[in-house]
């Protein structure tokens, strides 16, 4: 029932592009997001529902246009009868692409590795000089760091106390007795390196200048063509804020993929990145209490005592804590050797 309501909604929104259409396939469908592969008699394209309104389309696909004006490969955008870029259909926005054809990379060798990460250096490069259109709902989180992990780390200490003070504990909550006091002085350690200059003088570069972080550069959102040119995939998540904000979760993505932090190759991994898009020294600086946060510990304790995974198990959580645990504690030769990694 639902899979032909939204079939006659996808034929609906089509009607409004000049496309004849042979068939629609469903990629993904998630309620108030999906993507779909229509194939038209000039081969397929890309159909996304998207999950926020129209205001926030117009900011995404500005900053698409500016990136792609300044060198980067993202799918094209195809106007519908009326020349907009965007259909909305029940105050619901839909927008069509060329499908790219291509491979997607992945963290299995060196050389791929550092494809992803110098496209990451063009695409912070491209970004610069963007500025969005008055009329388009702005995402940003460019400044809000110090804001958004005191609240964070108040959370979590909270979590903690309820924990302590509770008479029986799951073994996760063991766990957590264990290791919280660890994580939390390193997060203390960095909130005090966001609140330092280096960081608020690279956010009025960036409030100047203009720049947009991906947020999900990742392995799968990249296609690697035959003519060796990088598509970048699903802008939806694009913000403005300092580039770290991307180099941090690169670096998470790929060492958890090595299981453990790589002191070499996060050497060179930050080399790739500096050939493309040359950061300053006290810019660099702020990777330092950018990793010395425990993004993965602070992640899984989060979702374990506001339950945001419903169909997890106990032995999940507390495998997948472990698994954090394991991880985090293995940036301690990242920390101890920072300045051995930095490019410059």
């Amino acid at each position: 029932m639902v899979e032909t309501s939204i079939m006659n909604d996808l034929k609906t929104v089509l009607k409004e592009y000049d496309l004849e259409v042979y068939s629609i396939r469903t990629e993904s469908y998630k309620g108030k997001k999906g993507v779909w592969w229509v194939h038209t008699p000039d081969g397929y394209k890309i159909l996304k529902k998207q999950a926020y309104a129209d205001t926030t389309l117009k900011f995404i696909i500005s900053a698409m246009e500016h990136l792609m004006n300044n060198g980067m490969h993202m799918p094209k955008i195809i106007k519908n009868k009326t020349g907009d870029k965007y259909a909305l259909l029940d105050k619901t926005a839909y927008i069509v692409s060329e499908a790219i054809d291509g491979r997607t990379l992945d963290y299995s060798t060196d050389e791929n590795i550092k494809r992803i990460v110098a496209e990451l250096g063009n695409f912070h490069k491209a970004s610069v000089g963007f500025k969005p259109p008055q009329s388009c709902k702005v995402r940003t989180h460019l400044g809000k760091w110090p804001e958004k992990y005191k609240k964070e780390v108040d959370k979590l200490k909270g979590y903690y106390d309820i924990e302590r003070n509770n008479k029986n504990h799951s073994a996760f909550g063991e766990e957590i007795l264990r290791e919280f006091p660890y994580f939390y002085k390193r997060m203390i350690d960095a909130m005090k390196g966001f609140d330092g200059e280096d960081y608020h003088q690279w956010v009025k570069e960036v409030e100047e200048l203009g720049g947009l972080c991906h947020q999900d550069f990742t392995a799968g959102n990249l296609l690697f063509t035959d003519k060796d040119e990088i598509y970048v995939l699903d802008p939806d998540s694009i913000t403005i804020d300092i580039p770290l904000r991307d180099i941090r979760k690169i670096l998470n993505k790929i060492m958890k993929r090595k299981k453990k932090w790589d002191l070499a190759l996060v050497k060179d991994i930050l080399k790739w990145y500096q050939i493309k898009n040359p950061l300053k020294k006290e810019q660099w600086r702020v990777l330092n209490p950018t990793l010395t946060y425990p993004h993965l510990f602070a992640g899984i304790m989060g979702k374990y005592y506001e339950k945001r995974e419903k169909t997890w198990t106990e032995k999940k959580y507390l495998s997948r804590l472990k698994e954090m645990i394991q991880m985090d504690k293995s940036q301690e030769i990242i920390i101890e050797n920072f300045d051995e990694i930095l490019p410059l």
